[in-house]
């Protein structure tokens, strides 16, 4: 009786220990999804956004000296023991119904405790209710589209401010220029810019784009005189250039992806062309793709954003990130880049609070979670989710926008991007009107 006993506890030690192993093996690692689109048309987008992932979760995974945030002092994720985080790059090509697929494969066969992605917002939206279905918390850092935080989803959090504000941004900037806020530049008469013109692709990113817009523009006192969509990565666009030059805009707004962006201002160069003020709604037009592709010929053009690398002269965390991201990119971190990295920021934070990889603690976590701005290398009070639209959920109330503009600098081939809004914040003179072509 004695020896049954013995070998009863014995073997019941032996299952204690495994299991004790299992869960310490399991605590050394976490994996996070991430789908990005790393290939085709938007591949080199794609390469700035993995390289601000992998960048946030080298420096919660290592101790970084001269870095002055947190995470850059963790060594793993101490609410779970020292926990690395294991990054799980997928390619969803700009295809939603791949990024789907993806994220059934990350949460099915991968295991993996979250998803950060996708930067299309038609990609996010099919990947998000594939978490949704599943219980699994997904954080987005890039997709601007307001609709992805209305459908009442309790699995998706976005860090990044959508549509609504920057598209508010672009009239309180256009209403500015008419009351001479700008620097360098005098009051602007409203009839040079008061008709606008929109063009968007058809796509989610572009579809509630130009829906936003139109709603907002007569509010502030604007007319959107045309509105055209037009196909992804088109090989043409002129007949859509015409388009938008019949109707005499003062102002040209755009909701691109970078090739798009590249080939409507090389038609406008083409038509001779030139509006008072060309405007894009990030994507495409804040891409150093765009200005090393365009050159010169893209001075002037404006792009909304979320982060400026000069803004480095008044938030010093901005340039100690800045320059590890330069050193492994050969370029500066832009709006895209920067998110990206903070998207990843923002779930090392989460999985710290949480204290466990249990999608419930996840998501109690990601619900109560308070990111103070000096923490952050964006220009944003901090990172908070909450709602601001009707029936919005798990939306950062804290961020907010930028305005610049593509100057170029004496001995430059290249042009930067320069802060021209919030007009306090203003790193240049502002160019007006758009310069005409050569």
């Amino acid at each position: 009786m004695m020896k049954g006993v013995g070998r009863g506890v014995l073997l019941g030690l032996l299952i204690f220990s495994l299991g004790v192993g299992t869960a310490v093996a399991a605590e050394k690692e976490v994996k996070i999804g991430v789908i990005f689109p790393l290939s085709g048309g938007l591949a080199s987008t794609g390469r700035l956004l993995r390289i601000g992932v992998e960048l946030a979760a080298e420096i919660v995974n290592k101790r970084v000296e001269g870095i002055d945030m947190p995470i850059a002092k963790w060594e793993g994720i101490p609410g779970l023991g020292g926990a690395k985080i294991k990054l799980i790059f997928m390619d969803h090509r700009s295809d939603p119904a791949r990024g789907a697929d993806l994220a059934k494969r990350l949460i099915m066969d991968e295991k993996v405790v979250g998803i950060l992605g996708c930067y299309n917002s038609s990609v996010t939206k099919s990947v998000s209710t594939v978490c949704e279905r599943y219980g699994v918390p997904m954080i987005n850092s890039n997709s601007t589209s307001p609709i992805l935080t209305t459908r009442g989803y309790q699995w998706f959090w976005r860090t990044t401010p959508h549509n609504i504000t920057f598209s508010h941004d672009l009239f309180k900037f256009l209403v500015g220029l008419t009351e001479g806020k700008a620097k360098g530049v005098g009051k602007i008469p409203k009839k040079e810019i008061e008709r606008i013109a929109i063009a968007g692709e058809e796509t989610e990113f572009g579809a509630t784009g130009i829906q936003v817009l139109e709603e907002l523009a007569p509010k502030y006192g604007f007319k959107v005189v045309k509105s055209i969509k037009y196909p992804h990565q088109s090989p043409d666009l002129t007949s859509e250039a015409q388009a938008l030059r019949a109707s005499n805009p003062g102002v040209v707004a755009f909701i691109p992806y970078v090739s798009d962006a590249i080939l409507f201002m090389r038609t406008f160069k083409s038509m001779k062309f030139s509006p008072k003020i060309i405007w894009g709604q990030d994507a495409g037009m804040v891409q150093p793709e765009f200005a090393n592709a365009l050159k010169r010929d893209a001075v002037g053009v404006l792009t909304r954003t979320v982060f400026i690398p000069k803004i480095a002269k008044v938030k010093p965390l901005a340039k100690q990130i800045n320059d590890l991201f330069k050193a492994r990119s050969g370029e500066d971190l832009s709006g895209t880049s920067a998110r990206a990295f903070t998207g990843l920021q923002t779930w090392a934070y989460v999985l710290n609070k949480a204290k466990s990889t249990d999608p419930k603690a996840i998501q109690a976590a990601a619900n109560s979670l308070y990111i103070p701005g000096e923490e952050l290398i964006m220009p944003w009070k901090g990172i908070k989710f909450g709602g601001e639209q009707k029936n919005e959920r798990g939306q950062n109330v804290l961020g907010s926008g930028m305005i610049g503009q593509w100057q170029l600098a004496p001995g430059e081939d290249v042009p930067h991007l320069e802060a021209v809004y919030p007009f306090e914040y203003a790193t240049a003179k502002f160019i007006y009107p758009f310069p005409k072509w050569k």
